[in-house]
């Protein structure tokens, strides 16, 4: 079974590589803009339906805000843009905004952005992933009922490819990316020019009316300015993933730095061009769009069973003449396959991040080791697995899932932002070069602005999704920091109690060495585990036995009477059949009356060469070390004795641990030995 397991895993990661081919897999910038890029690149396939969903709360009446909230949405992405950008200058180790927030308003700061930031990437991979499969649904309606196991196996696919390496995984990811980008922007390209030539693209819901949520018609006040800044929170969605560039930049070919930055520079150019673009044209082709197709007016049949078709589908349908054009079916398959690689941007992000972290003792050590492939596997199998769950829980439903959305990123931006501005205002306090001060000024004032504006759309994020759902990403967040802290606690803790303070003390040897070699039946394996505790040469040794049936314990102590040893063997009786609790008593007993002596327990255990072998073998002694290795001055010594099946293995990922090869001479493996 393990053989084929090998097998299995060769062929879904490939090879292994040597840590010394770690300079291979650094990207270039045309394969990290679709790993680093591809989330803000494809959120224009749903930001514009967000903002459509909740003016249309009103019905049409409120639909004329929707190019002043785009413009509102691409100023912002504009100011993070730029600061990002001089978070990957001033940054480059690749810490992004938790090592922005660290260095420059401490400890506990940085954490907030790094829960925020894990719960945003894993909010990205399952947001992603359901929009990918709404637009799969919105070509072939009848995949409906489908919707959850498609996702599931969507984000098992994206794990695979990731486990491959970063580079395999961006060069699979280019082409669609790529392909997306094209077709958007032949669309938009397309309709315009029509609408220019006085053949504007009319969209397959233009012709229905909407009918108002009640208590969302005629608002006036404060009630029309909250539903306006729901729209913009909801369309801020198309800058989630703009910071990962910031967090990756160590995986960019040399110059890092400035690699990154031009990438960064380029995604937020094509990811403004395409948000535009859309939007624009869905305002020309007059899409209307609601979360109930009950409340459209004018629809022929059945509401309930009818399938509204998202907006990307709604333009490409009404620009290429239809819903079975190529061009309409070229834009979803592009679409759909953006969307759900855009969790490839997370999956990038939430291991580097992790991996941080985890060498800070924020995160278990676990974290920050690579896989076979050199990429964080640990990092990507805990993203995914934890995705999953939510697609699962939620049924895969964008609209379900956007509430607990964007929350985490705008903490990060806002902290980052204001963080940056400290740095600068360091490095103006050194900085002599008038050049260079005019440069540090300029940054500081881009920084402050970025922090002012995206603190302002975190606190209308908070007031217009907090009781939509954003609450759980809040306590998710909370719960997240507060588990850091204590993985943080637990190591320093662990490093301050290991530390050697007084080497002499610490190399002082035992008054003696007491040597308990435990005996169930008089056999192979008691007589080496004897023979190896022998050549310890320990002050004292006694062979141990637990008497749960007063007839084989007394023929055992014949058996040991004809041995003719002068190792002497303890019997304690054992009236309710227990091992493990009387092996343990008796040590303590012994470490009572001798503190500064060492206890060396000696246990014979089999080694088989088949997982199922296992369960015909008795445990005891696995729980004998489990409860042993928590007493204080006892080593706990496994002497093995490999049985005949160990030795059949052929292939070594087949074989039990201490096993040889057919053909090999058999010789006793060294012991492992445990230390307290």
């Amino acid at each position: 079974m393990l053989n084929v397991t090998g097998v299995l895993k060769r062929l879904v990661l490939g090879r292994a590589k040597r840590s010394e081919e770690l300079g291979g897999t650094l990207l270039p910038k045309r394969l990290a803009l679709p790993i680093f890029a591809s989330d803000p690149l494809s959120s224009v396939a749903y930001a514009t339906q967000e903002i459509l969903l909740v003016l249309t709360l009103g019905g049409l009446a409120y639909l004329h805000f929707t190019p002043w909230i785009a413009a509102a949405v691409v100023a912002l992405m504009t100011v993070v843009v730029l600061s990002y950008r001089q978070v990957v200058h001033a940054y480059p180790s690749g810490g992004g905004s938790y090592e922005v927030a660290s260095t420059n308003l401490g400890a506990s700061a940085g954490l907030v952005v790094a829960a925020s930031l894990l719960v945003d990437y894993v909010m990205t991979v399952a947001v992603s992933v359901a929009s990918g499969v709404d637009n799969i649904i919105s070509a072939m309606p009848s995949l409906a009922e489908h919707r959850v196991l498609m996702a599931l196996c969507f984000v098992a696919l994206l794990t695979a490819m990731n486990l491959r390496g970063v580079r395999e995984s961006g060069r699979l990811f280019a082409t669609p990316t790529y392909l997306f980008i094209g077709g958007v922007l032949i669309m938009v390209g397309t309709g315009l020019f029509r609408y220019l030539l006085g053949d504007a693209p009319v969209a397959e819901s233009a012709a229905y009316g909407i009918e108002p949520e009640h208590g969302d018609a005629n608002l006036v006040g404060l009630a029309m300015v909250m539903l306006v800044l729901r729209a913009f929170s909801s369309g801020c969605t198309a800058l989630t993933g703009v910071e990962a560039i910031s967090n990756g930049v160590p995986a960019f070919r040399k110059p890092k730095s400035k690699n990154a930055a031009s990438t960064m520079a380029a995604m937020g150019i094509i990811a403004i061009t395409m948000f535009v673009g859309v939007t624009t044209l869905a305002i020309v082709a007059k899409v209307h769009i609601v979360e109930d197709a009950c409340r459209l007016t004018g629809l022929a049949g059945d509401c309930s069973s009818h399938t509204q078709r998202t907006v990307i589908a709604q333009l490409a349908a009404s620009v290429f003449g239809g819903s079975n054009s190529v061009g309409f079916y070229f834009i979803q398959a592009a679409t759909a396959l953006v969307l759900i690689l855009a969790a490839n941007t997370a999956f990038n992000g939430f291991p580097l991040l992790a991996s941080i972290l985890a060498q800070h003792r924020y995160l278990p050590r676990q974290m920050h080791s690579r896989g076979d492939r050199l990429a964080f596997s640990n990092g990507i199998l805990a993203l995914a697995i934890v995705a999953g769950l939510l697609l699962w829980a939620y049924e895969a439903n964008v609209t379900s899932l956007i509430h607990l959305y964007i929350l985490g990123v705008f903490t990060s931006f806002t902290l980052s932002q204001a963080g940056m501005v400290r740095h600068w205002n360091r490095e103006l306090v050194t900085e002599s070069d008038p050049a260079a001060r005019r440069r540090h000024h300029v940054t500081r004032v881009v920084n402050a602005t970025g922090a002012l504006i995206t603190g302002l759309v975190l606190v209308i994020v908070l007031a217009t999704k907090f009781t939509q759902g954003a609450w759980l990403a809040v306590l998710a967040a909370i719960l997240l920091w507060l588990m850091m802290r204590g993985i943080r606690r637990h190591y320093d803790a662990t490093a301050a109690e290991l530390a050697v303070t007084d080497p002499r003390a610490e190399l002082a040897p035992p008054s003696r060495v007491l040597a308990i070699v435990l005996v169930s039946t008089l056999h192979k394996p008691t007589l080496r585990a004897l023979s190896y505790a022998r050549a310890f040469r320990p002050h004292q040794l006694e062979a141990l036995t637990v008497s749960v049936d007063r007839e084989a314990s007394t023929h055992l102590e014949e058996q040991w009477q004809n041995l003719d040893t002068d190792v002497p063997l303890k019997v304690i009786d054992s009236p309710y059949r227990e091992i493990t609790r009387p092996v343990v008593d008796y040590v303590r007993n012994i470490r009572r009356e001798s503190p500064r002596d060492v206890v060396a327990v000696f246990i014979p255990e089999y080694v088989v060469g088949h997982w199922w072998e296992n369960l015909l073998h008795n445990q005891s002694a696995l729980w004998l070390k489990s409860r042993l290795l928590f007493t204080p001055g006892v080593m706990v010594t496994s002497v093995p004795w490999q049985l005949t099946s160990s030795a059949r293995a052929d292939h070594p990922a087949a074989r039990a641990p201490g096993s040889v090869r057919r053909g090999e001479p058999v010789t006793p493996r060294t012991p492992h030995t445990h230390r307290r």
